[in-house]
């Protein structure tokens, strides 16, 4: 992946700021006239607690660690899973839900679609002629994406193994692909420093900023490939990930609201029942005019 740069940063998204509807629906995000949208749940991380035998500190030890679906979730709670959920109409106004048995459940991740359901993802994305590149933006706020004070590394991209080397130089073996520390690419650094961004239109007339990249989109196949991208990735850590995502001839979309709990899936009627087939995926179909705000789901009562 490339950092666009200049007036090719400013422009990748033209196309789709004409298409923005009305904000915190799904056309408001994902852009409208498409054929058919589908709304992926971002999975719920889950932990089991056991007093019986705590930790130091008198802290509950970990029994168990696992992903919840919504509609385990739902179940658990007397809640109900439909196109329109929101995690915190299950969950309540503390963002988690704590079992008698010892699970606490949650929250969700906004903003971050997972790596492993990228990689799924991808092979129900049309390529194209499988020669040109996918846009992919990248909300501008992450702090990964501004060094500052912290150690990161900035890696050219003249030097193939630069994130490798970078990782033996701040301590790490060299030899895995994950680096001890953030690792910036010199053009997504200049990038950021000089503004060379995407404006998409949000909420009350203001907007966001993404940097924007180009590259295969084969590469979201691998769930790793952030950390050779020089996006601020570092071991253990997958973020940030685009929260948008498009080919040249712009047959489909994928967005991840900063803000949202889930991702939209823009296209062909295919590529959304692709979607909606794909097992590994939680997702239900949508349209261009549902909310997805705050207060869209109007099925599960407010939970104190």
């Amino acid at each position: 992946m490339r950092a666009l740069r200049g007036a090719a940063a400013a422009e990748a998204g033209e196309w789709l700021r004409g298409r923005i509807g009305t904000w915190a629906t799904v056309g408001g995000v994902a852009g409208t006239g498409f054929e058919a949208y589908a709304r992926i749940l971002h999975p719920v991380p889950a932990r089991r607690l056991s007093w019986e035998d705590p930790g130091g500190g008198m802290v509950p030890r970990v029994v168990e660690e696992r992903e919840w679906t919504w509609a385990s979730v739902a179940d658990a709670v007397g809640g109900v899973v439909h196109p329109l959920v929101q995690w915190h109409a299950l969950a309540g106004d503390e963002e988690f839900v704590r079992l008698d048995d010892g699970w606490e459940i949650g929250p969700t991740r906004d903003g971050w679609l997972e790596p492993r359901l990228w990689a799924a993802l991808v092979p129900h994305l049309p390529e194209g002629d499988g020669a040109s590149p996918v846009t992919l933006g990248i909300w501008a706020g992450y702090s990964e994406l501004h060094p500052g004070g912290r150690h990161v590394i900035i890696a050219t991209r003249a030097d193939d193994a630069g994130v490798d080397a970078g990782a033996g130089a701040a301590g790490g073996s060299g030899a895995g692909p994950s680096p001890d520390v953030p690792v910036l690419a010199e053009d997504v650094v200049e990038a950021v420093a000089r503004g060379e961004l995407l404006e998409i239109p949000g909420m009350e007339g203001t907007g966001r900023e993404y940097l924007m990249l180009s590259g295969a989109l084969a590469e979201l196949a691998d769930p790793d490939w952030g950390f050779g991208a020089g996006i601020g990735w570092w071991a253990p850590f997958r973020e940030p990930m685009p929260q948008y995502a498009w080919p040249a001839d712009h047959g489909w979309l994928v967005a991840s609201e900063i803000d949202w709990d889930s991702t939209i899936v823009a296209g062909s009627r295919g590529v959304v029942d692709a979607v909606l087939a794909e097992p590994g995926l939680e997702a239900f179909e949508v349209g261009p005019d549902d909310r997805l705000d705050w207060d869209g789901d109007t099925v599960n009562p407010p939970r104190s």
